[in-house]
C-alpha cells in the first residue's frame, strides 16, 4: 500500500516521525510531543491578535523553540524579539531554557508602562513602529510623540547605498535605560520607549525609534527630542556608510564635558544618527 503524499514529506520544526505502521485501513502517525500554554501581555496582545494561544511541541522544545514559532507566523514580532522577556510557570527563563508538559509559557513586552519596566531595546530585526505606537498608548494620554529615524538615499554628497551601525552593546543599553530613566524624572512624560537597531539597514528603513507618551503634547515633544539629542552624544552606537565606491564611519558629536576622555586623546566623539 503506498504511503500518503501528505505523509511522506511531513515535517514541523523538530519533530520527528517515530512511528509509521501499515494498518488494514489507514497509516498513523505517533510523535512524541507535548502541550504547552502560552501567554501575551500588553501590545503583545495587539501583535498577535489574541492573549492566550495551547502549543503542541516535541519533547525537549525550548523556550527559544516558542519564540521561533510565533516569530514565523507573526512577521511583526521580528523587530521586537530582542527586546522580549519570556517566563516559564512564572519564573524569568532565557531561550535555552527546556519545556516541559503543561508548562505555562509567557512573552512579556519590553514596555507596559509603570515603574521598573524595561524602556529600551538593541535589536536586529525591522523595528515595528506603529506595533510600539499603540502598545505604549492608555487613555490618559493627550499626546504620543515619536521620533524615527530612517536611512536616507544620500550622504556626503554622493548615493548612500545602506549603514551599518555597531555598538558596544551592553553598555549602550544601559546608558539607554539610563536616559529613559533621566526624562521619566526630567519631563512630565507617563511612559517612553527606545529602540535602536543593529547591523545592516537599508535605505528607508529604521534604525532608532522613540516614542513618548504624555498628558500633554509639549512634555511629550521636549522629552523626544531631548532624548535623541543625548543618545546621539552619549550611547555608544556607530554609524558606518556605505557606497558605491568605500565606506566610511559617520562623523561623530563631541561627548558632553561630563564625559571622562581618554587622555591625551582627541575625540571625535559620538556616530551621528
Amino acid at each position: 500500500m503506498p504511503v500518503p503524499l501528505e505523509l511522506a514529506f511531513f515535517s514541523w520544526r523538530g519533530y520527528r516521525l517515530k512511528e509509521l505502521q501499515p494498518r488494514t485501513e489507514d497509516w498513523e502517525l505517533t510523535f512524541n510531543h507535548m502541550q504547552i500554554h502560552v501567554l501575551f501581555f500588553g501590545m503583545l496582545k495587539d501583535v498577535t491578535g489574541r492573549a492566550s494561544d495551547s502549543l503542541d511541541l516535541p519533547e525537549g522544545a525550548t523556550l527559544g523553540d516558542v519564540l521561533a514559532h510565533y516569530q514565523e507566523r507573526v512577521p511583526s514580532l521580528n523587530g521586537l524579539a530582542s527586546a522580549l522577556a519570556m517566563s516559564v510557570n512564572q519564573e524569568y527563563a532565557g531561550p535555552e531554557a527546556r519545556l516541559k508538559p503543561g508548562d505555562e509559557v509567557a512573552l512579556l513586552p519590553p514596555v507596559s508602562g509603570g515603574t521598573g519596566d524595561r524602556h529600551a531595546a538593541i535589536v536586529r530585526e525591522a523595528i515595528d513602529t506603529q506595533a510600539l505606537v499603540e502598545g505604549i498608548k492608555r487613555p490618559e494620554d493627550g499626546a504620543v510623540a515619536v521620533f524615527e529615524g530612517i536611512v536616507r538615499n544620500h550622504s556626503r554628497g554622493r548615493p548612500t547605498l545602506y549603514l551599518e551601525y555597531d555598538a558596544y552593546e551592553e553598555m549602550a543599553l544601559k546608558q539607554m535605560e539610563n536616559l529613559a530613566a533621566q526624562a521619566l524624572g526630567q519631563f512630565r512624560v507617563r511612559d517612553l520607549a527606545i529602540i535602536h537597531r543593529l547591523g545592516r539597514i537599508e535605505i528607508g528603513e529604521t534604525s532608532v525609534l522613540i516614542v513618548v507618551a504624555s498628558p500633554h503634547r509639549a512634555a511629550a515633544f521636549d522629552a523626544c527630542r531631548w532624548l535623541i539629542d543625548m543618545l546621539k552624544r552619549t550611547v555608544p552606537i556607530w554609524k558606518k556608510e556605505h557606497f558605491a565606491d568605500g565606506a566610511v564611519w559617520a562623523d561623530g558629536e563631541p561627548f558632553p564635558a561630563e564625559i571622562p576622555r581618554a587622555e591625551g586623546s582627541h575625540s571625535t566623539g559620538r556616530a551621528s544618527k
